[in-house]
């Protein structure tokens, strides 16, 4: 960076240097010929009109001759010729030293440079007869010159010709600091194109995890945990009372049959002989509750702090609940047979409806049929035991994305009734 400043400085130097010494020698200029004012004033005045002279900054026209031999020249013309004609010269070489100077930065261009020191030294040898010929002059009273007509006009051409030509460099130095100005601003724009588009996939991703995690803070909490255990237990009534229908019209003795299950129980009311068979449902339903996937895999391990869990959180759990709760469940049975979730419901469908009971009910279906597809065959019934089994999915899914799993337990036959833990139904 310095070295470019003092680059940039030296050009200014060169011309304070040269205004310094043009109005020195117009001082005494004016101090000479103050006699001869108004002749001085006329050929200012035919200088200053060759300012309109159009010209070509490209071409490096040779210096004009000083002066034809001849009669001897008045003072007065003579001073103001060469002083006017000094003036013209010493401009044009500021001009080709400005050149110079313009050839080194940014860019180092030799022709330009072999150019700009041919027309300094053009100009340098130009003072140097300016010079010799003003010795000549005063010292040799016998000298006899006489300046060419035109050529003092021509000196001022030059110099309006080198004028051009310095500030055609200057304006190609500007231009060009410009286009490189133009292109860091342009690459500038483009890395901030490039940053705001990383910005807004970050915001993306921060977005969806702020909403992943606010729909999970939403989710695991025991407010949602007991609304969805509740719509456990109406479902399973739901499907019980159909069952019971299904039984009865069968021809079978539902006291019989309760106390096949639980034997020698005194119901209060006849009716509740219900409840037998609805605590008989919930408990095959909810049998393997406490293992991963209900133990139908035999590796898995036990939840309830009582065995290492084999996927890592409960973030996998919890993303297999979005995934179930916002699809049909009947919907999942038909597109994938196959899936974790199918295999669930044929397994507790074989763990609730015993072969016996099940040739009993569906006495009018061919025996040769699946057990999967024989229950599907009852609109109804299929579908109160499909939202059945897929709200106890729902709800061991939910269970195990907790930190640590939520815990079941099951009460003794014969413990007494406690109204903290128990609901009297």
């Amino acid at each position: 960076m310095p070295e470019k400043m003092e680059e940039s400085q030296q050009p200014a130097q060169i011309s304070q240097m040269f205004q310094k010494l043009a109005l020195s020698f117009k001082s005494k200029a004016f101090e000479f010929f103050s006699e001869d004012s108004d002749e001085y004033s006329l050929l200012e005045k035919s200088i200053s009109d060759q300012n309109d002279v159009v010209v070509k900054p490209e071409s490096e026209s040779p210096a004009p001759p000083i002066y034809e031999k001849g009669k001897r020249s008045s003072n007065a013309q003579f001073n103001q010729t060469l002083i006017t004609s000094l003036f013209a010269t010493i401009s044009s070489f500021e001009a080709s030293y400005l050149h110079l100077q313009t050839a080194h930065v940014p860019n180092f261009d030799e022709d330009a440079i072999k150019n700009a020191d041919k027309a300094l030294v053009s100009h340098l040898q130009t003072l140097s007869e300016f010079k010799q010929l003003y010795k000549n002059y005063y010292q040799n009273p016998n000298f006899n010159i006489e300046f060419s007509t035109g050529s003092c006009l021509e000196f001022q051409v030059n110099e309006n010709q080198h004028k051009l030509r310095a500030l055609k460099s200057v304006f190609n130095r500007l231009q060009s600091e410009i286009d490189v100005k133009d292109a860091e601003v342009s690459g500038l724009r483009r890395k901030l194109e490039e940053l705001q588009g990383v910005n807004l996939g970050l915001l993306k991703k921060l977005s969806c995890c702020s909403s992943e995690k606010e729909s999970s803070d939403v989710l695991l909490t025991v407010k949602v945990f007991d609304k969805m255990l509740r719509d456990v237990f109406s479902l399973c009534h739901k499907f019980t009372k159909v069952l019971l229908h299904l039984m009865k019209n069968a021809g079978w003795d539902l006291d019989l049959a309760a106390n096949s299950v639980y034997s020698n129980v005194d119901y209060a009311k006849k009716g509740h002989n219900r409840y037998a068979l609805l605590s008989y449902v919930c408990l095959r339903m909810f049998q393997g509750f406490d293992l991963e996937d209900f133990g139908f895999i035999q590796d898995k391990s036990v939840c309830n702090g009582h065995g290492s869990i084999s996927k890592c959180d409960g973030t996998v759990y919890l993303k297999e609940l979005k995934d179930h709760v916002s699809a049909d469940p009947i919907e999942i049975l038909r597109k994938n047979p196959t899936c974790e979730f199918s295999r669930f419901c044929e397994r507790k469908y074989q763990q609730i409806i015993h072969p016996t009971m099940e040739s009993s009910i569906f006495n009018g279906l061919d025996q040769n049929q699946a057990v999967l597809n024989s229950w599907k065959s009852l609109g109804l019934f299929y579908e109160l035991f499909v939202k059945m089994a897929s709200s106890v999915w729902a709800l061991h899914r939910l269970a195990f994305s907790f930190d640590p799993p939520v815990d079941i337990f099951q009460v003794e036959r014969g413990v007494d009734f406690s109204m903290v833990y128990m609901e009297d139904v």
